[in-house]
């Protein structure tokens, strides 16, 4: 894939931040680096990182996407107040691909879990 200011940019501001921004974070980050991007270049570009595995796109349960540099395996907690998305460095249960195929007969390739509930600092107002 061929780079460009744009993706530089928006690689800068995931790389940036933990805090698995929607695009539309992204593209306030990334105007005032590059004040006349537009919304749908923002989008363009998050789905040809995507699509190149250069970024991770977190779309669970309907909500809206969040866009995530880390790539390593790893959970995430999301917020049911604020909406917030959060890293979890918790030690992955790889087991649970081999107990689900050998129970079902599905060949499983990696899955994703997501926890759910209040983040501390909603708890705390």
């Amino acid at each position: 894939m061929r780079k460009t200011r744009q993706k530089e940019a928006i690689m800068a501001v995931l790389r940036g931040t933990t805090s698995h921004p929607t695009a539309d974070w992204v593209y306030s980050e990334v105007r005032k680096e590059i004040p006349n991007i537009s919304l749908g270049t923002v989008y363009r570009n998050l789905r040809l990182l995507c699509q190149s595995g250069e970024i991770a796109e977190l779309a669970l349960c309907g909500n809206l996407s969040r866009f995530d540099a880390r790539l390593d395996d790893h959970y995430h907690f999301r917020c049911e107040k604020c909406g917030r998305v959060f890293d979890v460095d918790e030690l992955l249960t790889e087991d649970i691909n081999d107990r689900v195929a050998r129970k079902t007969g599905f060949v499983v390739e990696y899955h994703k879990i997501e926890f759910r509930g209040i983040c501390r600092e909603c708890q705390n107002s």
